[in-house]
């Protein structure tokens, strides 16, 4: 009798909790799909970014005036295609002057990297230079020991007479010459390359050796970039030079040690 009655409960299906549809969930997914959409509305906005490239402090990483890529081309080609330097603004021309002026100061620094990557691989030639002058005088010594050998034993034996008597050692024509030894150099008697280069003056010099400058600060106007830039033109340039002093004692050094 009561098993024929079905109860409610037991009629009715189970309905999967993911598709079930609260009403109180509709409002916090609207608010966060709109907060995603205003998010990535917000993404990228601001054209520039992809130009001037601003670090932690707020300072420009590029120049202080955040030239863009087509003023930079303007510049690159010296106002060809805009009418040339007699039709540009003021503003224009101070903003190509420091334009001008840190493109020469790259031009240094490269060149002083290109004549550093020199000095150093110099140094290492002439390093070499010595530490083969060393072995081709250590081989000099060997060679003169065992001729002087030589001619002892050549002497005890004819000392026995008989047929020990008869000369066997070929007849020099002049003494063994090797490498000029100089006595009074203890680097080169020592072997050691380290103070060899410090001798020479070939240890790497620490950067910012030029005359240091007051530091000022940072500049407002065109004029004052300008004369900035100049100054690391000129620090760079004495650089260069006492750069190019080094090579050419270098340049020396090694004629001397190839002609030993």
């Amino acid at each position: 009798m009561f098993g024929s009655k079905k109860t409610p409960l037991r009629d009715a299906k189970p309905s999967s909790v993911g598709h079930a549809h609260n009403p109180f969930d509709s409002d916090e997914e609207t608010n966060d799909k709109k907060y995603n959409s205003s998010k990535k509305t917000l993404t990228n906005t601001n054209p520039f970014d992809d130009e001037v490239d601003v670090d932690a402090t707020g300072h420009s990483s590029s120049s202080s005036y955040g030239l863009s890529s087509s003023h930079r081309n303007r510049y690159k080609s010296d106002f060809r295609d805009s009418g040339g330097l007699e039709s540009q603004s003021v503003q224009e021309l101070e903003n190509y002057a420091v334009y001008k002026a840190e493109e020469t100061t790259n031009s240094v620094n490269s060149c002083l990297k290109i004549a550093e990557e020199m000095r150093e691989d110099a140094t290492k030639t002439l390093v070499m230079l010595h530490h083969q002058g060393e072995q081709i005088t250590r081989s000099h010594h060997v060679a003169a020991d065992i001729d002087h050998d030589l001619s002892r034993g050549e002497k005890l034996l004819g000392s026995l007479g008989g047929m020990f008597s008869k000369t066997w050692k070929p007849k020099k024509t002049g003494t063994i010459t090797g490498p000029v030894v100089f006595g009074d150099d203890p680097v080169r008697r020592k072997g050691n390359h380290l103070e060899q280069r410090e001798k020479l003056g070939l240890t790497s010099a620490p950067k910012g050796q030029s005359k240091s400058r007051p530091t000022l600060s940072e500049p407002s106007n065109a004029l004052e970039k300008v004369e900035v830039e100049k100054g690391k033109q000129d620090d760079a340039l004495s650089d260069l030079s006492d750069l190019l002093g080094e090579l050419k004692g270098m340049a020396i050094d090694m004629g001397s040690e190839i002609g030993r």
